[in-house]
């Protein structure tokens, strides 16, 4: 167990929480062109 709560101490989450939300903001600008394909252009 010692183990497993070095590994969680280690992980530096601010830089894990700025990936996570730089993904979420590239993966958002395809998905909202899909979305307007997929209704034919209407909001």
């Amino acid at each position: 167990m010692d183990f497993l709560s070095g590994l969680i101490g280690s992980v530096n989450w601010e830089t894990l929480v700025q990936l996570a939300m730089l993904a979420l903001i590239v993966i958002a600008g395809p998905a909202v062109i899909f979305v307007l394909a997929f209704r034919g252009g209407d909001l």
